[in-house]
């Protein structure tokens, strides 16, 4: 007879049974699949350490909104769907008299409620229970290289998200990126930039002067695609001392130049890197979590992220983003 005590789903003081019985019982905290039940510690960490690295080689412009402190964590991301919020507009001018006495005009701010889905992005993979008995009895480690390619088919997920023209639409509101967002600014390149006699530096200062008309003074930073990379390493000018990206890097305001492997061929892009313009909403961040099927035979795992970028604009249209193309 077993000594386990068995009390509504519980046994000895935890949740089991389906994987959605157990995060509603835990309050959607994914830290009820990271249990030592059948991983142990150093093998849970050695898929951790293969996801931080997979997932860092990978995020080029999601890595630069977290280096920045671009990001609003949600608690308890995966209890909801949806971010509400709101934006507010502005109000009138002040005015100007001698006494003081004349009456202006009266108005208040107008708030508008928007929506932001909150989508998970997620890979799974699985281990037979015998192959992970072998490698305990062996010694031999835990072979990782599924997770670490889960983990760049995550990371690759949400920069394609950043910087392709597919946009999400769920509960009322819908995901853009960079390319997408209704309200951006657009212009049109001179030439391809590898094509080193097209004038860059001219295609840069037009971007940057779309942006200060819409009130919005940096700093920027510069996304390349991989095609345009290359010039950038080119002299300035016939003989010069310094190349096209030092230069570009001279302009006021701009303060980095990087090159996006998934930015769209022939197309550039400038942001201004401040919370009211974009930001990365985090409700979970990349983690690995697993159950058991088939009797306990087949273990199964899901790398899973909730991190959506929101590229904001305000009651007047204005967005602080700015993409240029052939």
């Amino acid at each position: 007879m077993s000594d386990n005590i068995i009390t509504d789903g519980m046994v000895d003081g935890k949740i089991h049974g389906s994987v959605a019985k157990r995060l509603l019982a835990n309050n959607f905290n994914v830290n009820e699949f990271r249990t030592l039940d059948t991983l142990r510690k150093d093998e849970w960490k050695q898929f951790d350490e293969q996801i931080i690295s997979a997932a860092q080689t990978r995020l080029t412009g999601i890595s630069d909104l977290v280096s920045r402190g671009l990001v609003y964590n949600i608690p308890n991301g995966l209890g909801k769907t949806v971010l509400e919020y709101e934006d507010v507009s502005d109000v009138q001018a002040a005015n100007i008299s001698m006494d003081g006495a004349t009456r202006g005009q009266n108005d208040r701010v107008e708030y508008e409620i928007r929506y932001l889905p909150l989508p998970i992005v997620h890979a799974d993979f699985q281990l037979n229970a015998r192959v992970l008995a072998s490698s305990r009895t062996t010694g031999a480690p835990l072979d990782t290289t599924i997770a670490e390619l889960k983990a760049r088919k995550v990371a690759e997920k949400l920069e394609n998200m950043l910087f392709t023209n597919d946009p999400y639409t769920f509960g009322g509101g819908t995901i853009y990126g960079y390319l997408n967002q209704p309200n951006r600014n657009t212009t049109s390149l001179t030439a391809n930039w590898d094509d080193t006699s097209a004038n860059i530096l001219t295609d840069v200062l037009t971007m940057k002067q779309a942006l200060i008309d819409d009130r919005f003074y940096g700093p920027y930073v510069l996304y390349v695609p991989v095609n345009f990379e290359t010039a950038l390493d080119e002299d300035f000018k016939a003989n010069s001392d310094k190349s096209i990206r030092q230069r570009l890097l001279e302009v006021a305001g701009i303060s980095d130049i990087r090159v996006a492997d998934h930015l769209t061929a022939d197309t550039v892009v400038m942001v201004q890197m401040t919370p009211d313009v974009v930001r990365l909403v985090q409700g979970l961040p990349m983690t690995t979590v697993e159950w058991d099927s088939e009797g306990g035979m087949v273990f199964h795992f899901k790398v899973m992220t909730i991190s959506v970028l929101q590229v904001r604009y305000d009651q007047n249209l204005r967005c602080r983003v700015c993409s240029g193309t052939v």
